[in-house]
């Protein structure tokens, strides 16, 4: 027998034992799947309640792209319409109808009634799990589960590069809601959203992030159903493509009129107009519920004892336009100069007029407006999600 038919031999038998091998390990998941359904650590009474309704398909609205708001005192051209990243989402299960997506009205009740608090619940499960934003993948579960058994697990599927991965069940009382302890739950919905201010989800993520979530379903017993790759790519870049669009921030800037500014007197200064300052060093304008609603920089190192500039700084697709986050900062700055012997000035030190400033003020209001339109307005939960 020559060498060569002794090697083939040899790789004919290893092959025989691979097929084996695989087809053992296919009886073994199978008979594990059987047991998962037919186990009785469940409860009986919970087992008994059955399954909620399946959620009903709904569709997010259709945004339209425009310019940034410009510091320059040319009108802004007309808005130009882009093809929207809302059209026909390929998500498979979304269920949006299911979750309820407008304000609770708590009224004068002192204490939520269990109502209230089941719709809490349902708005937080929306904003955990967006149609609009995230790419939806629904799991099929075998039995019932508890959120306690489950949650250790869920816990391994945070982040996908930089985008966040949510989950939320669907509880035996029929509504959506975050998975908790105590919680018992028929179907879950998973999600990772599609778009971040840096990048839009690619080809690689998504990969990851199926393999990742095939491991966690087979351990906590359930079947995910997952989206087709292009179509998930293309509603990634239109969303991020938004985002881009409508990542703007405006600046005003104080230039002193005589000598630099020490910073010793700057903190003083800048501490009576009411700003704090953060562990990161950053100055903030704190907006009264735990947020800030613009910042400020010395525009020098930590290093340097004086500056000659500071820059006010608002992040408007971050700022509710209720909170009129441009007019505080320019109040703020017209403040400073007072306190400080400053002018207002654009990037290239030329004085700002009010009329240039007034002018600002109205490219903000059609800019809120867009956001509004594309159903993401500035300073929601979708627009700090995309844009932080």
């Amino acid at each position: 027998m020559t060498d060569l038919q002794i090697t083939l031999f040899g790789a004919g038998g290893v092959f025989i034992v691979a097929v084996f091998s695989y087809n053992k390990w296919q009886e073994y998941k199978a008979k594990k799947s059987v047991e998962r359904a037919f186990s009785n650590d469940h409860d009986d009474v919970l087992m008994r309640e059955g399954e909620a309704p399946a959620a009903a398909p709904g569709a997010p609205a259709e945004p339209v792209l425009r310019q940034e708001p410009r510091f320059d005192s040319t009108p802004v051209p007309q808005a130009k319409t882009e093809p929207s990243f809302g059209a026909a989402p390929s998500h498979p299960a979304v269920f949006a109808d299911e979750v309820g997506q407008g304000d609770t009205a708590y009224g004068m009740d002192a204490v939520p009634t269990p109502s209230q608090e089941t719709s809490a619940a349902s708005e937080l499960a929306t904003s955990l799990v967006d149609p609009l934003i995230d790419c939806l993948l629904p799991l099929s579960l075998e039995a019932p589960v508890r959120g306690e058994k489950i949650l250790p697990v869920l816990q391994t599927l945070r982040l996908v590069g930089n985008k966040p991965v949510h989950f939320i069940g669907l509880h035996v009382n029929g509504d959506w809601e975050p998975i908790t302890h105590g919680g018992v739950y028929t179907k879950m919905q998973g999600g990772v959203q599609l778009a971040s201010r840096t990048t839009a989800l690619n080809e690689l993520e998504y990969s990851e992030l199926v393999t990742r979530l095939r491991v966690v379903a087979d351990e906590i017993g359930a079947e995910p159903e997952v989206p087709d790759m292009m179509e998930v790519m293309a509603e990634a870049r239109n969303l991020h493509r938004f985002v881009a669009g409508h990542d703007a921030q405006l600046g005003v800037n104080l230039h002193t009129n005589g000598a630099p500014w020490a910073i010793s007197t700057l903190l003083v200064a800048l501490e009576k107009q009411g700003f704090d300052v953060r562990p990161d060093g950053r100055f903030v304008m704190p907006d009264g519920e735990g947020g800030h609603l613009f910042s400020l920089s010395t525009n020098v190192t930590l290093a340097e004892e004086t500056t000659p500039r500071l820059t006010l700084l608002l992040d408007v697709p971050c700022v509710a336009p209720a909170r009129d986050g441009f007019g505080a900062m320019v109040a703020c700055a017209r403040s400073l100069v007072g306190r400080l012997d400053a002018t207002i000035v654009d990037d290239y030190n030329q004085a700002l007029s009010d009329a240039a400033l007034a002018e600002i003020a109205g490219q903000v209001q059609e800019f809120y407006q867009e956001m509004e339109a594309a159903d993401i307005p500035a300073g929601s939960t979708r627009a700090l999600r995309l844009f932080s």
